[in-house]
């Protein structure tokens, strides 16, 4: 079978693998329909991901199907339509016995530090599939970037009617805004990308848009937007450095700031504004089986609204064509579902 390999960043190659080995004890086989491209996958192509091997068959956002079954697997079914938690934990260390499995301390991604589903079939274990009777491949490969925001929002406990802004409104900044909105609060999006704050507006129901121009005005913008309180909660999901440390300049007294984008170089602050403000800082990594679960119900019951999400659509044999687009804000790319060939 064939399969789409990330030999070296920006060097995508068609390859052909063996046919995939039957699923062991707590495994099963599963046969991908459609696989999302998200921030990961795009540092991963420019080389910029700090946890990234090469080379590596991308691809972890999911919409899977049940093909064969191992022994011991009660949870799925052949025929069942899952989406894939793509965060491999060893179930033993302190952290997962600590219930915090997306930080395990020998983590493996799938198509981040293992081979991920850019491909027609593979095994997986039974444990990282949820169930959905009634959601497409293309919703259920959506449900991971949905996750990533859904676990940030949780981390910074946004509450009803509190401002909350979320700087940078690429895919997982819109994910943050899905459940920033779910949790009742009032989102304030900013971003240098005047292209995506119309997006927000247009499509994300976002009355207010802060255009970051870098002269230090947006905070004047976001003090009066917040009646001089500023934002009660910061979500930065830039991955961006200078962002990142400039963050902190919006947080309000005994306020949070959520870093959910994650980069190799140093942050960098004053640490009187900290402390002077008492702030709250905190880390989102990856998310949790009960996030998947959640979004799933909410994306049955209409919850989440996904047609602004589906922007544009690649097969394997397009994605070497089709991916140095994705990479440019001015393409307009949300999010890039590929069709992965049959076996």
């Amino acid at each position: 079978m064939k399969a789409v390999l990330l030999r070296e960043p920006k060097s995508f190659e068609i390859i052909e693998l063996p046919p995939s080995s039957p699923p062991g004890i707590g495994e099963v086989l599963v046969r991908v329909h459609n696989v999302g491209i998200c921030g990961t996958d795009i540092h991963g192509y420019l080389g910029s991901f700090p946890f990234y091997s090469y080379p590596r068959i991308p691809g972890h956002e999911l919409g899977v199907e049940v093909v064969a079954i191992g022994e011991g697997v009660d949870n799925v079914q052949i025929g069942d339509r899952c989406s894939v938690e793509p965060y491999i934990n060893c179930q033993s260390c302190f952290a997962c016995q600590r219930g915090h499995t997306n930080c395990c301390e020998s983590l493996q991604v799938l198509g981040v530090h293992v081979d991920g589903g850019m491909r027609p079939e593979f095994v997986v274990p039974a444990r990282k599939l949820h169930v959905s009777r009634h959601l497409s491949f293309e919703k259920l490969a959506l449900v991971e970037t949905l996750a990533i925001g859904c676990h940030a929002v949780a981390r910074g406990a946004a509450r009803a009617g509190e401002d909350v802004l979320i700087i940078g409104a690429g895919p997982i900044g819109l994910s943050v805004l899905e459940f920033v909105k779910l949790a009742d609060a009032r989102p304030i999006v900013m971003d240098a990308a005047r292209q995506r704050l119309d997006f927000c507006q247009q499509q994300m129901d976002v009355s207010d848009t802060v255009l970051f121009e870098g002269d230090g005005s947006e905070e004047n913008v976001i003090e009066d937007l917040t009646d001089g309180k500023m934002p009660t909660l910061v979500i930065d999901a830039t991955g961006n450095n200078h962002s990142m440390s400039n963050a902190l300049n919006y947080v309000s007294f005994a306020g949070r700031l959520v870093y959910v984008g994650i980069t190799t170089k140093e942050i960098q602050f004053v640490h009187p504004l900290m402390h002077r403000r008492e702030m709250t800082l905190l880390a989102s990594r990856n998310a949790l089986p009960e996030d998947f679960r959640s979004i799933i119900s909410r994306l049955e019951k209409g919850d989440i609204d996904t047609k602004p999400w589906m922007t544009h659509h690649s097969t394997m044999q397009s994605l070497a064509r089709d991916f140095p687009t994705y990479v440019s804000p001015a393409s307009g790319v949300v999010k890039a579902m590929v069709t992965i060939d049959s076996p």
